[in-house]
């Protein structure tokens, strides 16, 4: 066989695969979410996913076949002396896949790792000064979404933002909301499935950004937590938080905003 017969053929066989694979992949989770969710894990959302029981049934539904497949494709680490269970699993994963719902999703398809520490954790990283001086500056967190296939995430706080599901904090839904905007690249507070769908999201987001800035300048109370007025991608998910925590809430004090995170998430968690 000649060197260009055999190019020719293993071109052809990347071609094929590359167009098969989501066919493979989407028939895979097919198969799983088929699968009947396991009655531990029932329990493990009644216990600590009260939020859980007051969506509609069909909403329940879907987010236990989301958890199905989220929680066979990704993986799970504990560090610092955190062993890793399905209590974990279930509870972290829950909260992660309300951020999917009723629409055609990939699964965070950067996310390969979730990293679990037992409470809030250092994470140390570099930046440069105005001098060009390399710095080392270690903060303490409660989360983090990488852009690189992790998210890592303090089970203190993940298993209280699940229990406490009104007081618009969740770490959770702030940095899977991350992972999110993280499809696109560097997260900038505009989602890849934002493009050419939603009308006035800029206009309406870059509005409530720049008030929510004046009030944390001013100190004054705010519905959205002033660390969203850091940059636009933490706004994204600051306003995601309070979206799922405090919907009623919000649709009357951010009308706009809140119309148009319910057009982007797919669901309309006020009148749950």
């Amino acid at each position: 066989m000649s060197p260009i017969v055999i190019i020719l053929l293993v071109t052809l066989a990347l071609v094929g695969y590359i167009l098969l694979k989501p066919y493979w992949v989407e028939r895979k989770r097919n198969k799983i979410r088929s699968q009947p969710f396991p009655k531990e894990w029932r329990a493990i959302l009644r216990r600590n996913v009260p939020y859980f029981y007051s969506m509609p049934a069909d909403i329940q539904l879907q987010l236990k076949q989301h958890v199905l497949v989220f929680l066979a494709e990704k993986e799970f680490f504990g560090f610092e002396g955190q062993s890793i269970n399905d209590e974990i699993r279930v509870t972290i994963a829950a909260q992660a896949c309300l951020l999917l719902l009723n629409r055609k999703t990939n699964y965070y398809p950067k996310l390969k790792s979730i990293y679990v520490y037992p409470a809030a954790f250092i994470a140390r990283h570099q930046s440069t000064d105005a001098a060009g001086v390399l710095q080392n500056n270690p903060k303490v967190l409660s989360g983090e979404s990488w852009e690189l296939g992790k998210v890592v995430l303090s089970w203190k706080d993940s298993k209280q933002g699940a229990l406490v599901f009104n007081d618009g904090h969740n770490v959770v839904i702030h940095e899977f909301a991350h992972q999110l905007d993280q499809e696109t690249g560097v997260a900038n507070g505009a989602p890849f499935l934002l493009r050419n769908k939603l009308k006035n999201w800029s206009s309406v987001l870059a509005a409530e950004y720049e008030q929510l800035r004046k009030n944390a300048h001013r100190g004054e109370n705010t519905l959205l937590d002033h660390y969203g007025a850091t940059n636009p991608a933490e706004f994204f998910a600051v306003a995601s938080e309070v979206f799922f925590e405090q919907p009623a809430a919000m649709r009357e004090r951010h009308s706009e905003l809140y119309q148009q995170l319910s057009r982007f998430y797919h669901v309309n968690p006020a009148i749950w």
